[in-house]
């Protein structure tokens, strides 16, 4: 979640020392990004407009995300950071392109982002792939329900002045570029939040991020049935750089497993099976930062299916959904 919390109307004083901790950490961790995803290989839509479209169908992704397992506030209130996320896309031939969205919604504690993203992406065909330019509007609601606060000093005139729930909605826009050759690899570049729109009652900001996306896919010689796909996301808010990396070992295009890392967070181990053309991935994720000792993980669940339309649309060739 792209946002500044407004320190002095809120106060740091108003929490325990436990529950600072865990605010602070996960106040930087989306500061950083607007979902912490461990399966950024299969959720290109949610960051890059310029990828809608690309699967040669009507291309639907869902995701549940559960942080920090076992975390709680000092009086037992399970306050981990929590992920919901669903995208969808699909080519429009008479756009020359394609369109997508996605609906998400951060739960961190007291505070929530529920953003709704809608794009549109302009494709051409060069040298050996698809170049794809995306223009993309993001409404967000951003608000705290300041009822659960629990002061230590129970004079505080901070708190004493806040009661129920405050939100501001916030519009704000996005652009990508995004290019792939079909069962080789693909590469993308994205900006989201470029106006930084800041709320007026919460007095949260969005901050503008940058996303560089990519994956390569390498079937082993000898070995037809098992292809590797390794694959990185660097992010990028100004500040802060993010470094997620993975590598998945696919087999007959319906089992896959392998290991990720995020940069100084957390090490991943994803697994996933496709029944029927259903995709479902779960990855689990091994703290490694000083929250380890506070909680028991991170479980993120993805389900993803592709209804096939009309492939004759830009040129006539195979497409596939191995990077979704």
């Amino acid at each position: 979640m792209h946002t500044f919390i407004h320190l002095n109307k809120l106060k740091i004083r108003a929490l325990s020392l436990l529950a600072i901790l865990g605010w602070l950490l996960s106040i930087s961790v989306f500061a950083q990004q607007p979902t912490l995803i461990t399966h950024y290989m299969f959720t290109n839509m949610a960051t890059n407009p310029a990828y809608a479209g690309g699967n040669g169908g009507i291309n639907i992704t869902g995701l549940v995300r559960q942080q920090w397992m076992g975390w709680k506030d000092s009086d037992g209130t399970k306050s981990a950071p929590q992920t919901f996320l669903v995208t969808v896309d699909s080519p429009i031939r008479k756009l020359h392109g394609g369109i997508g969205g996605s609906i998400s919604q951060d739960q961190i504690g007291v505070f929530k982002n529920v953003s709704v993203k809608l794009g549109y992406a302009y494709k051409m065909e060069v040298w050996s792939g698809d170049l794809s330019f995306g223009l993309q509007g993001n409404l967000q609601n951003i608000g705290y329900d300041a009822s659960k606060f629990t002061p230590i000093d129970e004079g505080d005139p901070v708190i004493s002045n806040l009661s129920g729930k405050t939100s501001d909605m916030m519009i704000d826009m996005g652009l990508g570029i995004f290019y792939k050759v079909q069962d080789r690899y693909y590469v993308g570049l994205s900006a989201e939040n470029l106006l930084q729109t800041q709320g007026k009652k919460t007095h949260f900001q969005l901050k503008r991020t940058f996303y560089l996306n990519g994956g390569y896919q390498w079937t082993i010689p000898n070995h037809a049935a098992f292809e590797l796909q390794p694959s990185a996301q660097i992010l990028f808010d100004g500040a802060v750089l993010q470094l997620n990396a993975s590598a998945l070992l696919e087999y007959n295009n319906k089992f896959y497993g392998g290991l990720g890392y995020r940069f100084q967070d957390a090490v991943s181990v994803l697994a996933g099976v496709v029944i029927k053309g259903i995709r479902i991935g779960v990855a689990y994720d091994i703290s490694t930062s000083a929250m380890s000792r506070y909680n028991n993980g991170s479980m993120e669940i993805l389900v993803n299916y592709c209804f096939k339309i009309d492939t004759d649309k830009f040129r006539k060739s195979y497409r596939n959904t191995r990077f979704l």
